[in-house]
Order: C-alpha cells, then structure tokens, then sequence
C-alpha cells in the first residue's frame, strides 16, 4: 500500500451516455462511477490522482463535496491537455507530476466494478509493466491483446487492427501496472500517429518491450472491469452491484423477500435481525436496526430502529423512528417519532413526536407557509383523532386528545380536549328538494 498511487481517468466526454452530466458522475447504487472507483483505490493506496478534463470545474465540485477531507492529500486532480494532448496518454502525462509512489496502477472512472483485490494483482506481479486483460467472445469495441510465444508483444487499438488481430479475443481491460520510473521514460516517445490521432497509453507497452522492460499480462474478471459507455451498461453494471451489496447483508443475517426486486444503496446498512418485503427501496446512508421493511416502501437517508414500516409507505430524508409502527401510505420527513402508532393515509413532515401517541389516519401536519417550514411537536401520551390537521408551528402537550376533524392552530395544555368542528346542522326533507322521489 506505501508503494502504489492509483491514477483514474476521468477526462472524457462520455458521448453515448446522452446526457449533459459527464459521465463518471452518472450514479450506480446511490453513488457516482468516480466516487465508487476512487472509494475502491483508497483501499489499496494513499496516493490516489484523478485525471480531469471535460466539465472539470463540475468533477471537482463533486470530489469536494464526497472527500472534503482527502481533498489535495491523499486524492489530487490534474487537468488535461485535451487538445494538445488528447487521448490516454495525454491524460497520464498530465498527472505524472502527482505521482510519488514507485508502483503506478492506472484505471478509468467508468469501470466502478472493480475490487481492491483486482487492482493490487496487477502492482503484485513480478514484472516491469503489467497489463490487465481477459478474454471475450465477442471482443468488438476492445483493443486486443497480442501474445507471441507466452510474451505480451503489444496491445492495439480497435480502429488500427488488422484483420488477423481483430480476430484474437484477449482484450485490453483499461487497467496498467508500471514502475514509476518506467513509464516516465516511456511517455515523451509515444506520438499520435494512429486512426484518431491520439496518444495511446497502450503504446507504452510496444515501447516496453522495445527496451527490454518485461513485460506481462494478469487474467482478470471481465465482468468487472466492464466500462459503463451507454445508459445500458450503466443499468447492467448497477444490476450487477446491486446483486453483490444483497449478497453482502444476506450474508450478515438480514431476511430478503424476492431479493431481485429490492434496491439497496452502497451507503445503506443494516444492524441486528431484519427483515425487507419485496419491492423496497432503500436510498442513502439510511440505517436499519432490528426492523421490518415490507413491500413496496420507500427508505430515503432516514434512521429506523426496533420499528415496522409499510407496506407502502415512504420515509424521506432525516426521518428517525424508533419503537414505532409505520402502516400503509404514511409518509414522513425530517421527523422524528419515538414510539409512536401511525397506521394508515398521514403526512407527518418536519416534526416530532413522543411515546405513546396515536396518528389517526388522514392526519397531516401542515408545515410549509408558502415561505419557510416549521415544526410541529407532539409530547407523549396524545390521541390524534382522524383527519386532523396540525398548522405548524404548533406544540402539543402530553396527554392531549385531538377529537377528529379538527383543524389545529393553537398549542394545547397537558390534559386537554381540542375540538375545531362546524356546528353540524341536519335539515329535513333536503334530499327530495334536491333529486326529487327516488
């Protein structure tokens, strides 16, 4: 780990994605394709670069804000040359300055598949160069891999492959293991003269070998380093770590109905025995304690403890339960309940509500003015009857008993019946007046 610095690409335009976000920000799991892979090369390296240059104000911006504290010490930026010095190595050149360790790994952004393991197994092999490959079946899109006589000979480009080297099925995975000091007498001697112009990173092996460098080549999972192009690999690859981070809390105990249909985010977990329905959603850095999520909810960044949710309801973010029981098309956010019943058909948003309370169903708390939100607090004990509105800011003593209906506006006293209800009139005969004799 002392001696590697992993290098990500991260300077491309992303194209076939068809969208105006750059691609590595395109989230899998909760989280951006960059984010996963540096996330990934902090495992393995404390001298981690990330080489930008399309929309780079906009990645540094999202960097800040997910490594706030790693920022400029372990992860550092460099910024391309993308005109002068398109293409791969050009990314390289620009960040080689950057680089203090004697072993560099280097890998794209787009591939937020790949393990710590995967990555120190090329810095682990006994060579000058290693060269991350694995075989396809069909290998178009790929630069392919030439051996000759169990020796790596070179790595060539799709566009500049003959017909026999289109042929060969090994390809070039994206990810390199140099010696440091290799690779910076090897960078000034690439040129761009290929198809497009560009200088190829994957030129540097030709060089290697040229100069006696040995050179190798690892077997790697090709599932994993599968690059995220189009919005149909970036589903396949989300379907493919959504799977893993299932496997993971089966693993630690956590009942799972039709797995397939559930969606976990990586920053989720889970603690003590629980269970998930099918067709939950779980998103953030929620975390589920000894609980009960049933189909069809909604976890969104929310703490749930010893509680029951759903079916069908919906935590939004900064909601904290515990104790508590959540029904049927209850929705909360920013509140915090503490053993508290909420059964059926409630909007309980910025609020807080203690032990022992009752929700009646159709209760809201109204807690937007049109300008800003404010609070409504229910002390313990109190009995909500149905269809009540809380006009927040409003606060409710222990002990109270809001009889149904009823349109709340004032802050109550412990003990006390709150009623808001139209004198109900009943006036005869008034149907026939309306629809004549039925």
């Amino acid at each position: 780990m002392n001696d590697i610095c992993v290098m990500i690409l991260a300077a491309g335009e992303g194209t076939r994605m068809k969208s105006t976000k750059p691609k590595v920000l395109h989230e899998i799991c909760g989280k951006s394709m960059l984010y996963h892979s540096i996330n990934t090369a902090l495992e393995i390296s404390q001298n981690v670069v990330v080489i930008l240059g399309f929309e780079s104000e906009r990645i540094l911006e999202h960097l800040n804000l997910e490594f706030p504290s790693q920022m400029g010490k372990e992860i550092k930026t460099a910024l391309q040359d993308r005109k002068n010095l398109p293409g791969t190595a050009g990314a390289v050149m620009a960040g080689m300055s950057e680089v203090s360790k004697d072993t560099l790994i280097i890998t794209c952004a787009d591939m937020p598949l790949i393990t710590a393991s995967e990555l120190k197994s090329l810095a682990n092999e006994p060579c000058d160069v290693c060269v991350g490959a694995f075989e396809l079946e069909n290998p178009f899109g790929y630069g392919r891999v030439v051996i000759k006589n169990n020796k790596v000979e070179k790595i060539v480009e799709e566009k500049d492959a003959s017909e026999n080297e289109k042929a060969i099925k090994l390809c070039n995975s994206g990810a390199y293991a140099f010696k440091t000091t290799l690779l910076k007498e090897l960078l000034p001697q690439i040129n761009n003269q290929n198809a497009s112009k560009e200088y190829y990173l994957t030129d540097a092996i030709a060089l290697a070998i040229k100069s006696g460098a040995k050179v190798s080549s690892q077997s790697l999972n090709s599932t994993n380093f599968m690059g995220v192009n189009d919005k149909i690999a970036l589903a396949t690859a989300q379907d493919k770590m959504l799977a893993l981070i299932r496997q993971k809390w089966m693993r630690a105990g956590v009942i799972m109905h039709l797995p397939n249909t559930i969606y976990i985010d990586a920053q989720a977990s889970f603690e003590g025995e629980c269970e998930i329905e099918s067709a939950v959603v779980i998103k953030g850095a929620s975390i589920i304690k000894n609980s009960v999520i049933k189909s069809g909810s909604v976890i969104e960044s929310s703490l749930i403890e010893n509680s029951d949710v759903g079916p069908n309801a919906h935590l939004r973010p900064k909601s904290n339960i515990k104790d508590t029981h959540i029904g049927n098309f209850v929705e909360l956010k920013n509140a915090t309940l503490n053993g508290v019943k909420a059964g059926h058909l409630s909007y309980l948003g910025d609020c807080e509500i203690d032990s022992g309370t009752n929700i009646g169903c159709g209760t809201i708390t109204c807690n937007y003015d049109g300008v800003k939100k404010h609070r409504t607090i229910i002390g313990k004990n109190v009995f909500v009857g149905s269809d009540t509105a809380f006009v927040a800011p409003i606060n409710i003593a222990d002990n109270t008993l809001i009889a149904a209906g009823s349109v709340v506006t004032k802050d109550s006293s412990e003990g006390e019946l709150v009623i808001t209800r139209a004198k109900q009139q009943n006036i005869a005969g008034y149907f026939e007046k309306k629809f004549g004799k039925k």
